[in-house]
C-alpha cells in the first residue's frame, strides 16, 4: 500500500492510503504500485485514477501538476 495526498492551492483533495494510483504525466500516462521507485514527474491536464485500500476507485480531473513519489508515499500537487 502507498500514502497518497493530491493537493490543490486551496485544499487537499484526497488523502489515504491506495493499492495503485495512474496519473497523466508530461510523457504519458503512468501509474504507480507499492515499491515503486522514487520518481518527480510533471503532470499535463488529466485524470488522475486511484484504487483505495479497499479497491474503491476514485477519479479526479486535474490541470498541469507535479507528482513525488519516495518510499511508498506519493505526493500529487496540482492546480
Amino acid at each position: 500500500m502507498m500514502v497518497v495526498e493530491i493537493i490543490t492551492p486551496t485544499n487537499t483533495i484526497f488523502s489515504g492510503t491506495v493499492q495503485r494510483i495512474k496519473l497523466p504525466g508530461s510523457k504519458g500516462e503512468f501509474e504507480m504500485l507499492h515499491n515503486h521507485a522514487p520518481i518527480i514527474s510533471t503532470l499535463h491536464a488529466g485524470k488522475i485514477v486511484l484504487f483505495d485500500e479497499h479497491g474503491t476507485k476514485h477519479a479526479f480531473d486535474v490541470s498541469d501538476g507535479v507528482v513525488e513519489q519516495a518510499q511508498n508515499k506519493v505526493i500529487v500537487l496540482v492546480d
